[in-house]
């Protein structure tokens, strides 16, 4: 996202007067998700000076701060002393989206029952990834096959997924989610409204019109 990002964290980018991650925390507290937890490494102090402790929102934020980005995964390894023991929602703060977050109360109940580890919002393959990254079969996630879709970047995880990564360790997130498809652990479902990965400046100002 350079030049845009040299001195502004992506999730600070504005989509017709907003930063993304304002639109996202809103939909979050519309959705009756309050209590908030974002990690940040790069020019993360203008994120926690943007939202201070998200009582403008009607949220409560506490923040992970990364000395160097630790990857996905090992991002939420280490901020899991914040997030708790029990099933919680991630969202990445690059996307732009009209997904209802409360269509996953449902499937965080299930998971609090035992037995699966995640569950993926898939969207439509967008043109920078045709290929997809994971299979979807009556509510499972598969590694194969060649109708794949692609992780919209919204997932409902169980701390478990996540026990065997050292806490301040770089971490990605792929090989825990194909570890868990290939056990039977990983569900998702497919979302067909809007949603934009905004990871080029040329996709932020499609989104301006």
């Amino acid at each position: 996202m350079r030049p845009l990002t040299d001195s502004l964290p992506k999730p600070l980018l504005k989509v017709r007067g907003k930063a993304l991650i304002e639109w996202i925390i809103e939909n979050l507290v519309r959705a009756g998700i309050q209590e908030l937890v974002i990690n940040h490494s790069y020019l993360g102090a203008a994120i926690e000076q943007a939202l201070g402790s998200g009582g403008r929102y009607g949220a409560r934020i506490a923040y992970s701060h990364e000395p160097e980005a630790l990857e996905t995964a090992g991002g939420i390894a280490n901020a899991l002393d914040l997030i708790g023991g029990e099933p919680f929602l991630a969202v990445n703060g690059d996307i732009y989206t009209s997904y209802d977050y409360s269509a996953l109360a449902a499937k965080r109940d299930q998971m609090m029952q035992g037995g699966q580890q995640a569950h993926l919002v898939l969207v439509d393959n967008p043109a920078h990834n045709p290929l997809g990254d994971f299979s979807l079969h009556d509510g499972l996630l598969g590694n194969d096959g060649p109708a794949k879709l692609t992780f919209s970047g919204i997932a409902l995880y169980e701390p478990s997924l996540f026990a065997g990564i050292d806490k301040g360790r770089k971490a990605r997130l792929a090989p825990l989610l194909r570890a868990a498809a290939a056990a039977g652990r990983a569900g998702g479902e497919h979302f067909r409204g809007s949603w934009h990965d905004v990871g080029t400046p040329e996709r932020l100002r499609a989104l301006q019109n």
